[in-house]
């Protein structure tokens, strides 16, 4: 394992725990029970003969969803192999400076990007007149839909390596060319990524036929199959539970190339409670905790100590239209829940955060992202993903947002630092109130340039208003220039040429 200085700070959190032990013991048992005794409905015959030769009770199932296979599974199964799941997962970065630790035991947090959006939301500053006074003229901003493609992708990481308050990237924009096919979809995805960002990508597989092209990428990149395993540069998200309790036979079958390829994997479930899932607290959390467990056991049933992720991601239903609904309490509960859980088991938590119901930035998108922002922030989550620049729940990434997202997080990190109160902090303090008191001024303004320059400080809002006019927008439009103005950090040239010439599939206009 890599000496902790070689990644990125993260911020280390003293944990806003919702649940007790005994809650947490409830919870476990509860899952446990639907685990064994109502069981999982799986698709993937390899995923079921696999379960039986580990002990497991499998049966041929005659009911709704049939011809399939339902797993029932013994508690000392599942705990059995829970336990074989590492504690400590490396993400790796081009740059190694920006890889990740992720420590199930520590609550370090860490932010990036998330979805896989069909929409890029432009945002334009257009100037009205008022109909009643021709001399008083205000500036809006007007909002264009772009269909997502792969530069959209590029342009997304170039922005988001710029962006110091996002430590990992997931794409965040769908590549929706009418010239790049299903066969092609993840070369193109992870070049466009890759390319543009040194900060860990993540991304989940569209086709296993891919996987071994995607791999070359990343080997030439990291300089080998060894060295990408030792600084893996990329890992991947599997949705291998369809709530409620269903394994899906194509997912299923991408955890057991992903496993055996040696890389980091997500185990995600995103039940909607209300409709996949109950929607009362307990209901929700047993059963998305019993569908990540599932996913769990079977990589470590592939591939003893595989790395992965507790990947939770419950929503709840709006009770009008059964969309999913972000901006409310319950999403945090929820969310908080199976971090507390991830942590029990000690498997590294990937979360979410700063996703909204807003389709526009503005009040309720603030609102709604810095709520669950600083929330799941508390939780000590180890890796949040959704915090960066969406809208409309995953439906839209827009450029500003992610910028005013970015400010956002800076705050909110900042807001989670650990408190320093130390015998060397209060003897520094005492001798410079003493200092003070004695001098003819009594002000501390001289003393607080030691620790501004230290950090310590928070600096006010960067696109707050100024003379009674709200200026967020235009500001925070100016910053997205300058930050899009600067020079991209793209892959070595030979590089690119490595990749062109081994890995097929990926379009000439994504090169550097």
């Amino acid at each position: 394992m890599m000496e902790p200085d070689t990644f990125r700070a993260g911020t280390v959190v003293k944990p806003y725990e919702r649940l007790n032990a005994e809650q947490i013991g409830l919870l476990d048992q509860a899952s446990l029970k639907i685990l064994a005794e109502t069981g999982i409905w799986c698709h993937n015959l390899r995923a079921a003969e696999l379960f039986a030769a580990h002990g497991a009770r499998v049966e041929d199932e005659t009911g709704p969803g049939a011809p399939c296979k339902r797993v029932f599974f013994p508690p000392e199964m599942v705990r059995r192999a829970v336990a074989q799941a590492p504690g400590k997962v490396v993400l790796g970065a081009r740059d190694p400076a920006n890889r990740l630790l992720l420590d199930a035991e520590v609550p370090r947090v860490y932010f990036g990007s998330g979805s896989e959006t069909n929409i890029w939301l432009e945002t334009e500053l257009e100037e009205f007149q008022a109909t009643g006074d021709p001399a008083r003229k205000i500036t809006l901003p007007r909002y264009v839909e772009k269909r997502g493609d792969a530069l959209l992708l590029a342009r997304a990481a170039r922005l988001c390596e710029q962006l110091e308050h996002l430590d990992f990237f997931i794409r965040p924009v769908n590549v929706q060319d009418g010239d790049i096919g299903e066969e092609d979809h993840d070369v193109n995805k992870f070049f466009a990524s890759l390319n543009n960002i040194t900060k860990h990508v993540q991304a989940g597989l569209t086709t296993r036929a891919a996987l071994p092209r995607v791999l070359r990428m990343a080997e030439i990149i990291a300089g080998g199959s060894a060295e990408l395993r030792e600084n893996p540069v990329i890992s991947f998200i599997a949705c291998v539970c369809k709530s409620p309790l269903q394994m899906v036979e194509d997912t299923t079958a991408k955890v057991f190339d992903i496993v055996e390829a040696g890389l980091p994997l997500v185990i995600s479930s995103s039940p909607q409670g209300g409709s996949s899932a109950p929607i009362q607290e307990a209901g929700m959390v047993a059963q998305i905790n019993a569908e990540i467990l599932a996913g769990v056991v079977l990589t470590q049933l592939i591939k003893p100590g595989a790395p992965v992720l507790y990947g939770s991601v419950p929503v709840r239903a709006r009770l009008d239209d059964l969309h999913d609904l972000y901006g409310c309490p319950e999403f945090n509960q929820y969310n908080n829940d199976t971090v507390q859980l991830a942590r029990h088991y000690k498997i590294p938590c990937y979360s979410t955060a700063g996703v909204g119901d807003a389709s526009i930035p503005g009040v309720q998108a603030t609102f709604e992202k810095v709520f669950t922002h600083l929330y799941m922030g508390l939780s000590g989550a180890q890796y949040i993903h959704y915090a960066f620049g969406l809208l409309d729940r995953t439906n839209i990434f827009c450029p500003l947002q992610a910028v005013l997202d970015n400010e956002q997080v800076g705050k909110v990190k900042h807001c989670l630092r650990p408190p320093k109160v130390d015998p060397a902090s209060i003897d520094e303090v005492l001798g410079m109130i003493t200092k003070v008191m004695k001098s003819s001024h009594r002000l501390f303004t001289r003393h607080t340039r030691k620790a501004t320059h230290a950090g310590e400080v928070s600096q006010p809002y960067r696109f707050g208003a100024k003379e009674h006019q709200d200026g967020v927008i235009p500001r925070a439009l100016a910053d997205l220039a300058e930050i899009e103005a600067r020079p991209g950090k793209h892959l070595a040239p030979e590089i690119q040429d490595k990749i062109f010439a081994e890995v097929p599939g990926i379009v000439p206009r994504l090169r550097g």
